[in-house]
């Protein structure tokens, strides 16, 4: 097996994983209700997608 031959230091370590942060979810309004959501997907309060109802709502 291949093991590595030479030491990486802790800065060549992080460099590397400096990659790998997290990103803040974009959120944009619905134009029916002005929730909060997720772009592209339905409304989780009132279930409208593209402003017309996606889904049946419970009464």
């Amino acid at each position: 097996m291949a093991l590595p031959s030479k030491r990486l230091s802790k800065s060549r370590m992080r460099s590397r994983a400096a990659h790998h942060a997290l990103s803040k979810k974009v959120l944009s309004s619905c134009p029916n209700c002005s929730a909060r959501k997720m772009p592209h997907l339905a409304c989780p309060e009132c279930g409208a997608v593209m402003k017309k109802p996606a889904k049946a709502t419970k009464k």
